[in-house]
């Protein structure tokens, strides 16, 4: 099950598709292993929108380095061309599930992105 916020969702790759997906588009700048391009379900591929390899290698999926990658992957997210593209869609579409394949729910980069997109109202 993903989180919802704004006509955006987050769901990993790796599970089936669902009716309620909407517009499904894979956030990741690699292919997730082990996922057949004809199964995957996917709208989009906007690898554009994915941290730059550099800020994912860093991070490296340690959850202790997320509150840093978090804030530095957001700040590469204000000068990217690809989040207007997202909003456009999400203009156009009842639902945009945003599609990664880390293997952590919690802590991962479409986490953050659903975030920037979406922020919560409180």
């Amino acid at each position: 099950m993903g989180a919802k916020g704004a006509g955006f969702d987050v769901k990993r790759i790796y599970d089936p598709p669902a009716d309620d997906d909407g517009y499904r588009v894979l956030v990741d700048r690699l292919w997730p292993r082990g996922v057949a391009k004809e199964a995957a379900g996917i709208d989009l591929w906007l690898k554009e929108v994915a941290p730059s390899t550099g800020l994912r290698k860093e991070f490296g999926h340690h959850r202790e380095r997320f509150a840093e990658f978090a804030e530095q992957y957001r700040h590469e997210l204000d000068g990217n061309h690809a989040v207007a593209k997202l909003l456009d869609l999400a203009a156009r579409h009842p639902r945009v599930t945003l599609l990664y394949a880390a293997r952590d729910t919690e802590a991962n980069h479409a986490r953050v992105l659903l975030d920037y997109l979406a922020p919560d109202p409180d």
